[in-house]
């Protein structure tokens, strides 16, 4: 998606495909009676639970730890990369880990403290459905990740990375011998970007791997959170679903059981069973008895006629979120319709979305087995900072850096990777390239004091005015602090509440987004017109280090108000 906050990126509608005609028929209900796909079954080999899905997959699992050990598709292990198998985390430990099966499935059920997690397979199917159920903090379970041997599809994706002596940042973010950076961060999407992630391309014959997100309704951070999403390595590869992500985090953890969500071969292609997040139908698994399980049934819908006040330029989504659950849907773009289902009951705060700032918000509450209908929403014009009148603006009010230089860079890269223009360089209003040529993000230590340059007309200087600087996240504590024509200066705002882990340098501009105002009196213009009035905006804080590790913050707007 280049970084592009709004930009489509491959999203796709799967359909039912022939590799799993076998269980289809499973799929209109609760372990309907199918008959078993010929090798379907399990067994004991002392250390593991083997099953044998019957179509092209046979995996294991630790009988005394719950770890994935074994993961054979048409014959080739997938599994492993380091020593360390498929897995929570890094591996939960000791665990109690049970098998039952019931017609065409499979569950393996593991147990951890107060952590359960589970595997089922169906019969007929190359996939393999997960569970994970954290019902606290006293277990550490923040992903599962898929660990893949190396060797079997090309390190060739732009967020791969190799490990390397050379590291720019912690031990997590590394340079190629050619200027460009890599890290495990570098999603590039947001959640409500795709579906799945893996590879595909095989050297030794078409195979395809994927994890195929959940519907992540007890997952943090909202529709355009950036997480993990995959690595490649020289040593292999890492398939994730995050449960919890704690990097520019803007919401506390949620709790319960998320998924399924699934690791899928195919022959190559993109999963061709019915596994898109919005339409994967498990009704057969209603009756496996997991605890936290809640069924369609069981669960809710949230409907709006539409919406008014809307930006006909600007994409809308709406969010609604509660302490225990999130979820989202995009308002179509003709009137702002949205439908949101399968909603546990609850009540919830739904927001309207303008690209990825809030512009409205509202309570509403979701019973299970009915749908909530909203009357048209109108969105109030005050609350869209873009319909306020300006002398001039840089930037477009959406809650992201969009368009700002290095800002579709600065989600798949490091601020210091070769690829990224000057951070410098002053900016002048009426030249055309305003926004393309303001950074995307201001440092304490890299680029404070920027200037930029714009003229006022007679009746313009003899007025004050309001100044707005828009941003989307800070690091330690970063604001601005404005000086005009080198004799006004504004005072230090307070700092807005802002994630406190690393944000800019691991690709994620997304925190809480703010706007600061400044109120300039009339006698810090030029009176001259002929003259151009020079903007100084200083990044300042106590607190970050040196470099692109000082106090940070990236840009959503700024004008100047009539």
């Amino acid at each position: 998606m280049s970084g592009s906050p709004n930009r489509a990126v491959d999203r796709r509608t799967f359909v039912l495909g022939a590799a799993a005609a076998a269980g289809a028929a499973a799929l209109a209900g609760p372990l309907a009676g199918s008959a078993a796909a010929a090798g379907f079954g399990w067994s004991d080999d002392g250390s593991n639970y083997v099953v044998d899905t019957g179509a092209n997959l046979v995996f294991k699992v630790g009988k005394t730890d719950g770890d994935l050990t074994s993961l054979v598709y048409k014959g080739t292990e997938y599994q492993g990369y380091g020593g360390k198998n498929s897995q929570i985390e890094s591996g939960l430990g000791t665990s109690a880990v049970t098998l039952t099966q019931s017609g065409s499935t499979i569950l393996i059920s593991v147990a951890h403290g107060t952590l359960r997690h589970y595997y089922a397979a169906r019969s007929g199917e190359n996939n393999i459905y997960l569970w994970t159920n954290k019902a606290d903090s006293s277990v550490t379970a923040t992903r599962f990740i898929v660990r893949v041997k190396a060797g079997l599809f090309l390190n060739d994706e732009p967020d791969s990375y190799t490990y390397t002596t050379s590291t720019v940042e912690a031990s997590d973010v590394f340079a190629k011998s050619d200027g460009q950076t890599r890290s495990k961060h570098y999603s590039k999407r947001r959640v409500i970007d795709y579906d799945y992630t893996g590879w595909t391309g095989w050297t030794g014959g078409g195979v395809g791997l994927w994890i195929v997100r959940s519907n992540h309704e007890k997952a943090s951070g909202g529709p355009f959170y950036r997480s993990l999403l995959r690595h490649q390595s020289a040593d292999g590869g890492g398939l994730y679903e995050i449960l919890y992500y704690g990097e520019n985090q803007t919401e506390s953890e949620r709790y319960g059981l998320q998924g399924p969500y699934v690791i899928a071969f195919t022959d190559g292609g993109a999963p061709s069973v019915a596994l898109h997040h919005g339409t994967l139908t498990t009704a057969w698994a209603d009756s496996l008895g997991i605890p936290g399980y809640v069924p369609d049934g069981g669960r809710g819908r949230v409907a709006g006629v539409g919406i008014t006040g809307r930006d006909t330029a600007s994409a809308y989504t709406v969010g609604l979120a509660n302490s225990a659950a999130q979820y989202w849907g995009t308002a179509r773009a003709s009137d702002g319709y949205f439908s949101v289902s399968r909603i546990l009951p609850g009540v919830y705060t739904l927001t309207v979305y303008k690209g990825e700032l809030a512009v409205y918000s509202t309570q509403v509450t979701v019973s299970a087995g009915a749908t909530t209908t909203l009357d048209t929403i109108a969105v109030p014009s005050s609350n869209d900072p873009s319909n306020a009148s300006a002398i001039w603006r840089i930037g477009t009010w959406d809650g992201t850096p969009s368009g700002f230089k290095n800002a579709d860079l600065m989600t798949y890269a490091h601020p210091s990777d070769v690829r990224a223009a000057s951070w410098t360089g002053d900016v002048v209003i009426g030249s055309g390239s305003e926004t393309s040529a303001f950074p995307c993000y201001l440092w304490k230590d890299v680029n404070s004091g920027l200037l930029v340059r714009f003229k006022l007309t007679a009746a313009q200087a003899a007025a004050a005015h309001t100044l707005r600087i828009g941003v989307t996240t800070a690091y330690a504590n970063a604001r601005p602090q404005v000086t005009l024509n080198g004799t006004w200066t504004s005072a230090i705002p307070s700092p807005p509440t802002q994630p406190s882990t690393r944000s800019l340098t691991v690709g994620s501009y997304r925190g809480n987004n703010h706007t600061f105002s400044y109120s300039v009196p009339a006698g810090a213009w030029l009176t001259d017109t002929s003259q151009y009035n020079v903007l100084k905006i200083d990044v300042v804080s106590g607190s970050g280090t040196t470099g692109y590790l000082s106090a940070g913050t990236a840009i959503d707007a700024i004008d100047l108000l009539d």
